[in-house]
């Protein structure tokens, strides 16, 4: 019997505990440690901050769902990795030993890393359900108090979605509650160019969002690197390609959110072989890690180099159809060493991804999701909206009912062409029949 345990429970992580159990034969026992008992739908957050949704409409108490699935729970959370003795130390100091190890705790943000950013300090949040019902209590005071108002992402940011979409949402909310008019609004981003995304762009998304962000009257600052944030002033250097500060701001806001970078979380960071410098795990074409072959990894939390060299540092988004083509190579690979085979299963990490405006939206698919690709298509329309809420019912559903892939999802995905996994190349034998 192998003891197969899952590190994290977000989107990568539960779907990789359904996905495993599915997998594995019933005498393997699959566990999952995580902070907390609640699943909570992170692109849900930017609806959240503005009274859109409520917490209990967008988490899941995974606790009877992986009961009735057969999967073993730590709620405690893990305080750290011991890859040598292949165990996972707990926050109350059990211990978890495992036989594999997938690692999929998302990041940690890192706030800390610029003066006054975060909601502990003078900025809002949408990466955690908590940070967005505390930006819903400050968009009510700004819907009291009209004011300037600056968004977006800092340098060392690979999230960049979110940033626009809260953009647009928050732009829609202001004009539903009459006070638009007295909102100035400032867009500001490490990126490149308006629509980079971490990604140097995927179809036409520079023309489409800088389109979106000129039609509501949204001014923007690219290449900005964030010094410091005081209570009711940002201060900004705009950077130039030589590296040169290009110009320096001073934005007067009476509500803002940025998104931060992310580094790896404490219970993984600073293990030599497994992790890179920012704490990001190490993984090959398999996502296993290298130094460690009984730990996989999937999700935020896997190191991923930068598209290309930019003025100002940007990471690259994990989105969500790329995670679960990690998760599903890493199931059937962890399968196969069960069974005393070899993997041979690697993601396509293909994208497909829905940002949500409030009442529009742009759409863009991404094979794969790091250039160059083979398609590298974006579209924009009401209908995205649409479709983003059914996919958030949708998701919620496969995890609230223990699915990962319901027959009707892998179906919609053949006739669009999209795959979670490459092409398995089975070698014949040199004994075996010629066809």
């Amino acid at each position: 019997m192998a003891h197969i345990v899952v590190l994290g429970a977000g989107l990568g992580g539960t779907i990789m505990a359904y996905e495993l159990r599915d997998e594995l034969a019933k005498e393997h026992k699959v566990s999952v440690v995580n902070n907390g008992s609640h699943y909570s739908f992170v692109p849900s957050n930017p609806w959240v901050a503005v009274g859109w949704r409520d917490r209990e409409a967008v988490e899941v108490d995974l606790a009877p769902v992986l009961a009735r699935r057969g999967i073993g729970f730590h709620p405690q959370g893990a305080r750290r990795i011991h890859p040598a003795e292949r165990s996972i130390e707990l926050n109350d100091g059990g211990r978890v030993p495992y036989d594999y190890l997938v690692i999929a705790t998302g990041p940690e943000l890192a706030f800390d890393e610029i003066e006054g950013l975060g909601p502990e300090h003078n900025t809002q949040s949408v990466c955690h359900i908590d940070h967005a019902l505390k930006a819903k209590a400050a968009f009510d005071a700004l819907v009291a108090r009209p004011g300037p108002v600056v968004i977006g992402a800092v340098q060392g940011a690979s999230c960049f979605g979110p940033a626009y979409e809260f953009t647009f949402i928050l732009d829609k909310a202001l004009r539903d509650a009459k006070v638009r008019d007295r909102v100035p609004m400032t867009f500001v981003t490490s990126e490149p160019y308006i629509g980079h995304l971490g990604l140097d762009g995927v179809g036409d998304t520079k023309a489409l969002l800088e389109s979106e962000m000129r039609e509501h009257h949204i001014k923007w600052i690219c290449n900005a690197k964030v010094d410091k944030v005081d209570l009711g002033k940002l201060f900004v250097q705009e950077i130039a390609d030589d590296g040169l500060v290009r110009q320096a701001h001073e934005l007067p806001y009476v509500y803002a959110m940025l998104l931060p970078a992310f580094r790896g979380v404490a219970a993984v960071r600073g293990i030599e072989g497994l992790t890179n410098p920012r704490g990001f795990i190490l993984v090959d074409k398999h996502q296993r890690n290298p130094a460690f072959p009984e730990i996989f990894a999937v999700g935020v939390c896997v190191a991923i180099p930068p598209v290309g060299k930019t003025p100002v540092p940007v990471g690259v988004p994990k989105t969500g159809f790329m995670i679960e083509s990690m998760v599903t190579a890493t199931a059937r690979n962890i399968g196969r060493l069960v069974k005393g085979e070899e993997p041979d299963a690697q993601g396509t990490w293909n994208a497909v991804c829905l940002a949500d405006f409030g009442d529009s939206g742009v759409a863009f698919v991404a094979q794969p999701q790091i250039p160059p690709r083979n398609v590298n298509w974006s579209s924009s329309g009401k209908w995205v909206h649409t479709a983003k809420v059914g996919f958030e019912k949708y998701f919620l559903h496969k995890i609230r009912t223990g699915k990962s892939e319901p027959f009707y999802e892998r179906l919609a995905l053949q006739v669009l062409g999209i795959d979670k996994l490459k092409q398995i190349k089975i070698e014949a034998s040199a004994d075996a029949p010629a066809a």
